[in-house]
């Protein structure tokens, strides 16, 4: 048990498998956890906050069970929150209303005083931004395939007959909602000859082909490293996790470098790096996702994971 009453936020949606398994084992610690979706305000959630001469946020966030006080929280688990949405109010005043909501609630939760983010709003922001994550990860010395992100059918076709084979994936994924269940846009394979008019229409990401062997999943958690191998044989293995082996592996020095030097460029305290392994053992650098999903790992693993987050959240800027 902790004497410690400051409590640690998670923001993050209703469904988030993850998350439980975090608030779970904090709250086996007794630390005190206030979860919340920010897409709950105003119906269920409400803030009030006021600065002055101390520069420090003094008020809270209300949900109908919690409340924490904004200057005491030490550390916030931001994962997944839905967006805010006012469905009573016309299209102009929804604008209005949600604009208020991000940069007012969204702002204080973004400058609490003493607060270590696991990641920090802005800083997940700007690591989603898939262009800047593959210059950050050159820049940070791993090894990536070529890549070509356009809206030119003709520099598509090029780039493919240049590097192919060639596939494309999204730069960014919106949820996808199919008889009511979230979907995953694969990763598919394309050829020059399937290019038409159509990718005129807004930016496309093409990348060369890794011939793999597996793919290799390293979550980073603090000052922690987690490398799985995954062995599925599938081009996308977000699309079928039943055909999965998992090995934990070491992540080479030099990619352990790397990965470093990737968090530090973003400011980012945690991170699920994604990697194709090549038969010559070679880990080319394929994303980095800032809310990486990590628990299912753990079972077959028996990483402690959830241990790592759980000991990062408690110790908060202190543990540092």
């Amino acid at each position: 048990m902790t004497n410690d009453e400051r409590p640690v936020l998670v923001v993050t949606n209703l469904d988030d498998p993850t998350a439980d398994f975090v608030i779970a084992e904090l709250h086996d610690r007794g630390v005190p956890v206030v979860r919340f979706d920010s897409g709950d305000f105003p119906a269920t959630l409400s803030c009030s906050a006021a600065i002055g001469e101390t520069g420090r946020w003094r008020g809270s966030v209300q949900t109908p069970s919690r409340c924490a006080e904004l200057g005491s929280v030490r550390s916030m688990y931001y994962r997944r929150p839905s967006g805010f949405a006012f469905p009573h109010l016309d299209r102009q005043d929804e604008r209005f209303a949600v604009a208020q909501a991000r940069y007012g609630l969204g702002g204080i939760l973004t400058s609490l005083p003493g607060c270590l983010y696991v990641n920090h709003p802005n800083r997940i922001g700007d690591a989603e931004y898939k262009p800047a994550g593959l210059a950050a990860a050159a820049a940070a010395g791993f090894a990536l395939p070529p890549t070509l992100i356009t809206n030119v059918p003709d520099d598509a076709r090029a780039f493919i007959k240049a590097h192919g084979p060639a596939i494309f994936k999204p730069i960014s994924v919106p949820l996808y909602l199919v008889d009511g269940n979230a979907q995953t846009v694969a990763v598919g394979e394309v050829t020059a000859d399937e290019i038409d008019d159509s990718v005129s229409g807004t930016m496309h990401l093409f990348q060369k082909r890794v011939d793999k062997t597996a793919d290799i999943r390293v979550t980073v958690i603090g000052e922690q490293t987690f490398s799985v191998r995954i062995d599925s044989g599938l081009l996308d293995w977000r699309t079928d996790y039943s055909t999965h082996t998992y090995t934990p592996v070491t992540a080479p020095a030099a990619v352990e470098r790397a990965m470093r030097a990737y968090l530090k460029r973003f400011g980012l305290v945690f991170g699920a790096f994604d990697f194709a392994l090549t038969e010559s053992g070679e880990w080319v650098f394929i994303e980095c996702n800032p809310s990486g999903q990590w628990a299912w790992m753990e079972p077959p693993t028996g990483l402690p994971m959830t241990t790592a987050l759980a000991d990062l959240l408690e110790g908060g800027l202190h543990g540092q």
